[in-house]
């Protein structure tokens, strides 16, 4: 055991210690997925509530642009996994390059999400439209800032590029995939 490992487990953080990353991204990273939770669990309820609201917005959205922003947020936590790799071999070079793609990666989904925004509102949807519309700006909303919140994450991590911090901040890039992943088919696919 190194001294390293005999550090980390004196920490007290439990079961946390064991996790990549720092330990209180891990806690962030529990109390986002339970905001989310409550969210998507709002989403459900009300969808069961009212079929037929949720049915006619859920027709209007475009499950295209959004298989796609799921594919770019996807590629882009493969990336952020690529950085870790590379960060934990000690290449710090090739570490921020996997980490500006993953960056720019979550860009792109941002400006497609940013597109799908202006397609409903558009089409005269809004906050105030529907309880359906409610729901889905200010889910995929406060999903979006997370990207946003991701991005100045890696882009901080990047700069020293070593493993313990690219670490944390993919731990955090990857809550932003996984809530993608589970939002994507209920928000999109899944009908009343």
């Amino acid at each position: 055991m190194s001294a390293t490992d005999c550090e980390r487990r004196s920490t007290g953080w439990g079961i946390l210690e064991d996790l990549p990353g720092d330990p209180m991204i891990w806690v962030l990273i529990f109390s986002e997925l339970a905001a989310f939770g409550l969210f998507l669990g709002a989403f459900v309820v009300e969808r069961a509530l009212q079929p037929a609201v949720f049915a006619a917005g859920q027709a209007t959205l475009d499950a295209r642009l959004a298989g796609i922003n799921t594919i770019v947020l996807v590629t882009s936590g493969w990336a952020a996994a690529r950085a870790t790799a590379s960060a934990r071999a000690g290449e710090r070079a090739r570490a921020r390059g996997w980490l500006l793609g993953a960056m720019a990666l979550g860009g792109v989904f941002i400006a497609v999400k940013l597109f799908e925004y202006a397609g409903e509102i558009a089409l005269g949807n809004g906050l105030e439209t529907s309880p359906f519309f409610t729901l889905y700006f200010l889910l995929t909303g406060f999903h979006l800032l997370h990207v946003g919140l991701g991005i100045v994450i890696l882009a901080v991590v990047s700069r020293s590029a070593r493993a313990a911090g690219v670490e944390t901040g993919t731990a955090f890039w990857h809550m932003v995939d996984l809530l993608w992943i589970v939002m994507f088919p209920i928000i999109y696919l899944v009908h009343p």
